[in-house]
Formats: C-alpha cells, sequence, structure tokens
C-alpha cells in the first residue's frame, strides 16, 4: 500500500492521538511520511495547497482551504478551559483597557486564537490594540517578560507554566468564549485532501483515539521525543486537557462550536463571508 503524507505538531496532544495510526497500530490503515511542524505552518501549506494528504491546521485557517480540503470529525483539538491566555508582566490587577494602542504577540494571524483575541479586544479594549507582531509560540513569553512587547497571546502548554516567567493572565480567551455562547473552543481541525477518501481516513484516526486511550503508556516515549523540553508531568496535563470527547468525535456540540465561530468572524469582516453552517455540514460526518 502507497505511504500516504500527513502533517501535525509535535505537541504532546497530536503526538498522543496519531501515535497509533503513524506507527502501524491501526488495523488496515496505511503507513504514513509524517511531517512534524508548527500549526502557523500548516495553515500557510494548506493556504499554498502545498501540504501533505492530510493535516492539523487551525479552525481559524479553515475558511481559506474549504475549495480544496475537507474537515474530518475527529482527531482536532476543542474542548473547555483551555483557551489560549492574554499575558502581561507584573500587572496584578491588569485589565483588558491597558492593552490600547499597545503591541501585542500573537503566534498566527491565521489562528483560533487570534480570532478570538479579535473578537474579544472588540469589546473590551476601547480604541483597540496598537499593533500585533506574529511569533513562534515559545518565544512570546520570553518576550513578555523581556518587555519587548506589552502582551502575549499565548497556547499549548504556556496554560500551564507562564508563572514561571513571572507574568500575570490578563484574560483567558476560552473562558470568555464559553460564557458567551455555552459552547467548547474549537482549535484545532484535522483535514485531507477532497479526493481521498475521508469516512475511511476518519476512522482509522477514530481507531488511533482510542488506542492511545486504550494503552496510554504505549506512546510516551514517542510524545517525551517530540516534547523533550517539557515534563511528563506537563505533557500529561497537555493531553488530559486537549484529548477528549471532542477528539473522537465532534457531536452536535463541536459542529455548533466550529459553525458558531466561523459565522460570527465572518459576520465581523475576519474572514471570508461564508454560510458554514451549510458548507460545513455538506462534506463533514460526525
Amino acid at each position: 500500500m502507497t505511504k500516504q503524507s500527513i502533517a501535525f505538531s509535535p505537541c504532546p496532544n497530536d503526538t498522543f492521538v496519531f501515535h497509533a495510526l503513524v506507527h502501524d497500530l491501526v488495523e488496515g490503515a496505511p503507513s504514513f511520511d509524517v511531517t512534524y511542524a508548527d500549526i502557523d505552518i500548516t495553515n500557510g501549506l494548506a493556504a499554498r495547497k502545498e501540504g501533505p494528504e492530510i493535516m492539523k491546521i487551525s479552525y481559524a485557517a479553515l475558511p481559506y482551504v474549504l475549495d480544496e480540503y475537507k474537515l474530518l470529525p475527529c482527531g482536532g483539538a476543542l474542548g473547555r478551559g483551555c483557551g489560549p491566555l492574554v499575558l502581561v508582566n507584573g500587572e496584578e490587577h491588569a485589565k483588558p483597557e491597558m492593552l490600547a494602542g499597545k503591541k501585542v504577540a500573537v503566534p498566527s494571524e491565521r489562528s483560533t486564537a487570534y480570532m478570538l483575541f479579535r473578537l474579544w479586544a472588540a469589546d473590551h479594549v476601547p480604541g483597540g490594540i496598537g499593533e500585533t507582531v506574529v511569533m513562534p509560540f515559545d518565544e512570546i513569553m520570553p518576550a513578555v517578560r523581556e518587555g519587548k512587547i506589552d502582551a502575549g497571546l499565548v497556547i499549548h502548554e504556556a496554560r500551564f507554566t507562564y508563572q514561571n516567567y513571572g507574568l500575570t493572565m490578563l484574560a483567558d480567551m476560552g473562558s470568555w468564549w464559553e460564557e458567551d455562547t455555552g459552547l467548547p473552543i474549537p482549535l484545532g481541525a484535522i483535514i485531507v485532501q477532497k479526493h481521498m477518501d475521508h469516512e475511511r481516513i476518519s476512522e482509522w484516526i477514530r481507531q488511533s483515539v482510542q488506542y492511545a486511550w486504550q494503552h496510554p503508556e504505549a506512546s510516551r516515549d514517542y510524545v517525551m521525543k517530540h516534547a523533550s523540553e517539557l515534563s511528563e508531568e506537563v505533557a500529561k496535563q497537555h493531553i488530559d486537557l486537549y484529548v477528549n470527547e471532542f477528539t473522537e468525535n465532534l457531536g452536535e456540540d463541536g459542529f455548533a462550536a466550529i459553525t458558531g465561530l466561523l459565522n460570527r468572524a465572518a459576520k465581523e469582516g475576519l474572514i471570508p463571508e461564508r454560510d458554514y453552517t451549510t458548507e460545513l455540514a455538506r462534506t463533514i460526518l460526525y
């Protein structure tokens, strides 16, 4: 069987989810050529139509690739209590209005984190942010600490480690979204090129998720190999937070969260105007 190509991040949740799939532990699945890449890179690859057949991208990048890719109903990252954070340095009682006219670092301009931040800032920062600067997510907290930027929008395991940098959380985008909508926060999507059998691929990924849960120790070395800067405790926290019921199957709440976010962002002019509820319902089986 011909190898298929796949790209996902080296973060613990992705390596945990895809361990079985890329190690020939899912019956009937082909072998895979794996590319490990930050989500900002895969967002760009998908937009340029240069990426692997299967990829993890940000939900905020999904509107730009719907003509070439289908969204899969499993393998991605949605959840509660797992949203991006806005961090500042040394402001114990920081208020959102302090960001007016300031410089804020973000991990990508086509990330769900940035989309949520834009929607939140429109309601909470009078006069708006002064400037946004794109930085690799692992460079943002040091830059905030050193005063190179005024605030940083962080993702992934930064939720567990920002206190180590002496930083203060100004706002939690996930909490704001959940309180505002009652829905989980959609972060990372799994997409596949349209010519491929998305139903079969979805089943392989779902089986990989189930294997990971049934054999949590099997992927430990693989996870830690790609998360060498993290302790096992932080890696486990990362997995427990981002791998959940929505990873196995989006379900109605997951689908509502995705389309709700995209339709709202379109209304605000942040992404192309489309009826995302109708469009995604045509292609995804959940």
